[in-house]
C-alpha cells in the first residue's frame, strides 16, 4: 500500500502537539490544541458554521459506505430527540468477514513503532477537528444535546480525550528502550553479554461500544487508547447514536489508508433494529480489549462474562452533594442549579442526592433551614431556566422515553419542591423538553432511601434531609460503596468536615470538588488535568485518563541474543 503522508512528514506536522499533550499530563495545567468557539474554524481546511452545516444536511437520506469488508445489509434507522429523521445507512457486517480482515493489518501497525501510532492519530484527530461543525450537528442529533454543548462536549472536548489517551499510551509504550545491552560482571571470567529487544505487541482487536448521551466524548478515549497500543478497533454505536462514531470510523479508514496502512484496522458494525449485537461481539474471541459506558446492568454483564478481553467500563452511580455550609450562598445556589440543569441531567456526572442537615446551614447570609436551603435552590433553577430560549440552550432535549419516564415517576416519590415543566423548542417541535424536578426526602424513611439509593438517570433531584453533616458523611461513604459515584461534590467552611469528606472520598475512591460557586462545575471534566472517574468504586472500572487505561493494552514482547 503506497502511503500518501510519509512518516516523516507526519512527525514533522504533529510531534510537537504530541509534546505539547505529555507535558500537560505531566503538569495538570490548562492546556488544548482544539479551539471551543465556533468563530475558530473556517480557515486552513476546517470547515466554518456554514459549510459544516452543509455538510451535515448532505448526509441525511444517505447511504455511509465505508468500503469495509463483509458488508452484507445496509441499516439505520436514527430519530434525533429534535424530531429529525436521519435516514443515513450504515455497513451491516458480516463478522466472519470482517474480523479476519481487520486482524490482517495489526502487523504493520505494530512495527510501526509507538512514535508513528501516535502521530497517525494526531492526523486523524486534527481531520476530525476540522470537522468539528459537521460533527456538532451529528452529535446534537443524536444525543440531544444543545448545540453549543454538542459542539463543544461533543468536538473539542472530545478531541483533547481523544488526545489525552494517545499521550498516556506513548508514555507507557517509551517506558522501555526499545533496545538494551546487558553486560554482568563474572570475577576473573569473561562477562555475560547479552542483546535485548523490547516490542510493544497489542492484545488484539478492541471493541468500542458506544453510548446514546456522548457519543465521541466517551468513545474517543478507547478507540485511541487501543489504536495508539497497536490495536485493531471495531466501533459498535449505540443504535440511536450512530452517525458521529461512524464518521470518526470514516476519517479513521482515510488517514490509515493514505498513510500506508489497512483501513480495516478500524472499523464500524452497526446492528439492525433489536439485533443486540453487542454480546455476541463482547464474547467473540478476537475480541481482546472491550471499552464500554452505558447502563450497570450491561456493564456488570460485560465484566462477569468477557472473561477474553480486558474490560473498560464507565457505568453508573449515584452522585452525591454534601451541603453544610458556605462563604457564598448565592454563588453555591447558582452552581448547583446549572449543574442540575445542564443537559437535562443526562450526564453520569450530574449531581443526584443534596445531603442537607434537618436543623439548615450556615450561611453568609445567616442560618438556613433545609426548607430555606431546597425553595432557593428551586428558585435558582427556575430563575435560570425561566427563559425558554435560555432553557433550551441549557436543557438540549430528553434522549429517550426512559428519561422521561423516570422523571415522571420521579414526582410521586417525596414532597416537589420544583415541579419540572415542559418547555416548547421553536426550531424543533418534536423535540421532548423538560425542566428539572427537585423532590424532598426524610433520609431516615426507609421508603426514601429506596429512592436516593437508586439512580435515577436525568433531571431528577432529591433534596435528601438528614440529622447531622456526619450522617451526611457516613451516608456518602455508603452511596459510593454500594452504588458507586462519578463525582461527589461538598460545601463546607468547617476544616474538620471538610477533611472528613475528603477522607471517605479517598477510602471510597471518587473523585471529589469543594466549594464550586463560579463558572467550574462538579459535572464538567478538563483532559489533561481532571480524571473522569477513578476505576476505584462501583461506577467505573476504569479512569478517563490514566496509565492504568492505557498500560494493559498491550504487553511488551522480550527477543535477547547472546552478544
Amino acid at each position: 500500500m503506497t502511503a500518501a503522508l510519509s512518516a516523516h512528514e507526519l512527525i514533522a506536522r504533529h510531534r510537537s502537539t504530541l509534546d505539547q499533550a505529555l507535558e500537560a499530563i505531566r503538569t495538570r495545567a490548562y492546556w488544548s490544541p482544539h479551539p471551543e468557539h465556533p468563530k475558530a474554524y473556517g480557515e486552513n481546511g476546517s470547515l466554518d458554521a456554514a459549510a459544516g452545516k452543509a455538510a451535515f444536511d448532505a448526509l441525511l437520506g444517505s447511504r455511509l459506505d465505508l468500503g469495509q469488508p463483509g458488508t452484507d445489509d445496509w441499516v439505520g434507522g436514527e430519530t434525533s430527540p429534535y424530531g429529525i429523521d436521519l435516514g443515513v445507512t450504515y455497513p451491516h457486517a458480516d463478522l466472519d468477514v470482517l474480523l479476519p480482515a481487520m486482524k490482517a493489518g495489526q502487523r504493520a501497525w505494530r512495527d510501526a513503532g509507538a512514535e508513528q501510532r501516535a502521530v497517525v492519530c494526531l492526523e486523524i484527530l486534527k481531520r476530525i477537528s476540522d470537522r468539528t461543525h459537521e460533527f456538532a450537528h451529528a452529535v446534537m442529533h443524536t444525543s440531544g444535546q444543545a448545540f453549543m454543548m454538542a459542539f463543544q462536549a461533543g468536538g473539542p472536548h472530545a478531541q483533547d480525550r481523544g488526545l489525552e489517551a494517545v499521550a498516556y499510551a506513548y508514555v507507557e509504550q517509551v517506558r522501555t528502550p526499545d533496545n538494551a545491552e546487558w553486560t554482568k560482571p563474572q570475577g576473573k571470567r569473561d562477562p555475560l553479554a547479552m542483546t535485548k529487544q523490547f516490542t510493544p505487541v497489542p492484545r488484539g482487536i478492541g471493541l468500542v461500544i458506544g453510548c446514546n448521551t456522548f457519543p465521541t466524548w466517551n468513545g474517543y478515549p478507547g478507540l485511541f487508547a487501543s489504536l495508539a497500543t497497536g490495536n485493531a478497533v471495531l466501533v459498535k454505536p449505540h443504535p440511536r447514536a450512530v452517525l458521529p462514531l461512524a464518521l470518526t470510523v470514516q476519517v479513521a479508514r482515510e488517514v490509515l489508508a493514505e498513510t500506508g496502512f489497512d483501513p480495516n484496522l478500524v472499523a464500524l458494525a452497526a446492528e439492525r433494529p433489536g439485533e443486540g449485537i453487542a454480546k455476541t461481539l463482547a464474547l467473540r474471541p478476537e475480541i481482546r480489549i472491550i471499552d464500554y459506558t452505558g447502563s450497570t446492568t450491561f456493564g456488570d454483564w460485560l465484566e462477569a462474562n468477557a472473561r477474553q478481553a480486558q474490560v473498560y467500563t464507565e457505568k453508573a452511580g449515584v452522585n452525591t452533594v454534601v451541603v453544610h455550609s458556605t462563604s457564598d450562598y448565592k454563588g453555591m445556589l447558582s452552581n448547583l442549579a446549572f449543574s442540575l440543569s445542564l443537559y437535562s441531567g443526562q450526564m453520569c456526572t450530574t449531581p443526584q442526592n443534596l445531603l442537607v442537615p434537618r436543623e439548615g446551614i450556615s450561611t453568609d447570609q445567616g442560618p438556613k433551614s433545609y426548607d430555606e436551603v431546597v425553595a432557593d435552590l428551586a428558585k435558582a433553577v427556575d430563575g435560570l431556566l425561566g427563559d425558554d430560549a435560555r432553557a433550551n440552550a441549557l436543557l438540549g432535549a430528553i434522549v429517550n422515553p426512559d428519561v422521561k419516564a423516570r422523571l415522571e415517576k420521579a414526582a410521586g416519590l417525596g414532597e416537589v419542591a420544583l415541579a419540572s415543566r415542559e418547555i416548547t423548542n421553536p426550531d424543533f417541535p418534536g423535540a421532548v423538553v423538560r425542566t428539572p424536578v427537585i423532590v424532598k426526602l426524610d433520609g431516615a424513611k426507609p421508603d426514601a432511601e429506596a429512592a436516593y439509593m437508586s439512580e435515577c438517570f436525568g433531571p431528577v433531584s432529591f433534596a435528601v434531609a438528614v440529622d447531622s453533616v456526619t450522617d451526611a458523611v457516613e451516608l456518602l461513604g455508603r452511596t459510593i460503596r454500594e452504588k458507586g459515584a462519578m463525582t461527589v461534590g461538598a460545601y463546607t467552611t468547617d476544616s474538620e468536615v471538610e477533611r472528613a469528606v475528603q477522607e471517605v472520598c479517598l477510602e471510597e475512591a471518587a473523585q471529589l470538588s469543594l466549594n464550586l460557586t463560579g463558572g467550574v462545575y462538579v459535572n464538567q471534566t478538563a483532559a489533561f488535568s481532571d480524571f473522569h472517574g477513578s476505576g476505584g468504586n462501583p461506577a467505573a472500572s476504569a479512569a478517563l485518563c490514566d496509565g492504568a487505561f492505557v498500560a494493559n493494552r498491550f504487553r511488551v514482547v522480550e527477543v535477547r541474543r547472546e552478544a
